[in-house]
């Protein structure tokens, strides 16, 4: 079986709004495209989530 090793295409990113969980021990976050609320519950630790920016690839 042969795999293919040349240059890979770079992945398109943009900035993205994520809820992240507020609780510095879990490292939880989603982005706000898959929330259902504007408030949520961290689904990991039971905490508060806020809103906040990073640079993510772009999902089609």
């Amino acid at each position: 079986m042969a795999y293919r090793r040349g240059p890979q295409e770079p992945v398109p990113e943009e900035e993205t709004i994520v809820w992240s969980c507020t609780n510095e021990q879990c490292s939880c976050w989603m982005r706000d495209a898959f929330s259902t609320e504007n408030k949520t519950i961290c689904p990991i630790c039971k905490s508060e989530m806020a809103q906040e920016t990073r640079v993510l690839p772009v999902i089609s």
